[in-house]
């Protein structure tokens, strides 16, 4: 089974590196096509998340090799972002891919965006004909297993998520949210998140702005906020206490300028600025400015870390099972491996019964006894079936070749034998 799976993640790489390969939805459509037209790539699916950019494929080392090469020359990989990037193989990778399905690899230990993600990953790489039967069976097997992990464990209790996190910081920061204005940049579910964390904290004013106004306009009516474009950002800033920020853009939405212009107009009221888009979406010189107290979606991991005590017996018990499911999967993988060699071994036996039968039937057509033609067929059956293993067996024994003469003892179960006779 080539499985293989290269990539990075926020366990291997801060997010100054992540967004060197951090890949929206069309720039993943394109990928995929070069990817899967790269020599010795049979099926590729790609997870780009603000946590993770992970190609999962059935290739080859050499096309794993030929991945590498694509990857550090089309994303312009620094050596800091080419160290960083990580191979996992076979039992290893299965492994890997169920935990992260389960959000046992996130930094947000059990969250549940990240199952939606792979699932829509598998359905952008199937639509763009990129998968097959490899992937296919291991992408259904670890979102059973992922559904199993939640129902079976309690490690999708009391959910913890980078957008209840990023409010939990705010809190920590200002006594209450009451006679405090919000920005939110961006439409997306983890920006939804992070308005229902805030209108559960009474947040005193809040502004959604996106580049599509109309699902700005959707979001901020259900909250109870206002919408506005992008375009129109520069206007409402300055009244932004909170700034939070999540979108797909690959590049900046608020420059270093536009914010330093907010903050003169603020008059040395401070603001509280989360990034939590990768690639970033405030440019990080932002932080140098006095009254501007800048957060990236990886200095929530220590936020995040206070809440793992709770769930470490949880996650105990959901890396159990699936280490059972990952040996489950291996198993009916082997199983199907095998197949083709089974149904040659049974083609061959039905062959050689056919021609004994035939020549059976000649010679009871020719008046032969019954009895002498069924000693005859059997005989002949067993010779032809143990003609070749026998031959293979003596070159063994010649060769001095023990892990074949074993495996024979064991496929024919005449160790057990020898065994129960002694």
């Amino acid at each position: 089974m080539p499985l293989k799976i290269i990539g990075l993640n926020h366990n291997t790489a801060p997010v100054e590196i992540r967004e060197q390969v951090a890949y929206s939805t069309d720039a993943a459509k394109c990928a995929l096509g070069e990817v899967k037209g790269i020599e010795g790539v049979n099926e590729a699916v790609v997870v780009s998340t603000c946590n993770r950019t992970e190609f999962y494929v059935d290739a080859s080392d050499a096309g794993v090799s030929g991945l590498t090469t694509w990857l550090t020359r089309t994303q312009r990989l620094t050596p800091e972002a080419v160290e960083s990037l990580f191979v996992l193989e076979f039992d290893d990778a299965v492994r890997h891919l169920f935990r992260v399905a389960s959000g046992l690899d996130s930094m947000v230990l059990g969250e549940p965006q990240i199952l939606g993600q792979l699932k829509e990953a598998y359905r952008l790489a199937d639509v763009a004909g990129t998968t097959g039967p490899i992937l296919g069976r291991l992408f259904r097997h670890s979102f059973s297993a992922a559904k199993k992990v939640r129902t079976d464990t309690e490690i999708g209790a009391s959910p913890v998520s980078v957008a209840s996190a990023a409010v939990t910081l705010a809190n920590q920061f200002f006594s209450g949210f009451e006679r405090h204005t919000a920005l939110l940049i961006g439409a997306g579910a983890t920006i939804r998140l992070v308005a229902q964390h805030l209108q559960a904290r009474n947040i005193g004013r809040l502004f959604v702005a996106n580049r599509d106004v109309t699902r700005a306009q959707e979001l901020a009516s259900e909250f109870g906020g206002f919408a506005l474009p992008l375009s129109e950002i520069e206007g409402t800033l300055p009244e932004a206490d909170i700034l939070i920020s999540s979108t797909a853009s690959t590049d900046p939405i608020l420059s270093y300028a536009q914010m330093r212009t907010a903050v003169q107009a603020r008059k040395r009221r401070p603001i509280f600025a989360v990034d939590i888009a990768v690639p970033r979406d405030l440019d990080p010189a932002i932080s140098e400015l006095e009254d501007v107290y800048l957060y990236s979606i990886d200095d929530l991991d220590k936020v995040i870390v206070n809440n793992r005590s709770s769930r470490e017996s949880a996650a105990a018990e959901a890396h159990r099972l699936l280490d059972d499911e990952t040996q489950r999967y291996l198993e009916i993988e082997r199983g199907k491996q095998l197949a083709p060699a089974i149904s040659s071994l049974r083609d061959q036996g039905e062959a050689l019964r056919r021609d004994v039968l035939a020549q059976a039937r000649r010679r009871l057509g020719r008046g032969a006894d019954n009895i002498d033609v069924l000693e005859y067929a059997t005989a002949a059956l067993m010779k032809k079936i143990l003609h070749g293993p026998s031959v293979q067996l003596r070159k063994a024994g010649e060769e001095g070749n023990q892990p074949l003469i074993d495996a024979a003892l064991k496929l024919f179960e005449l160790d057990d034998k020898d065994e129960s006779s002694s």
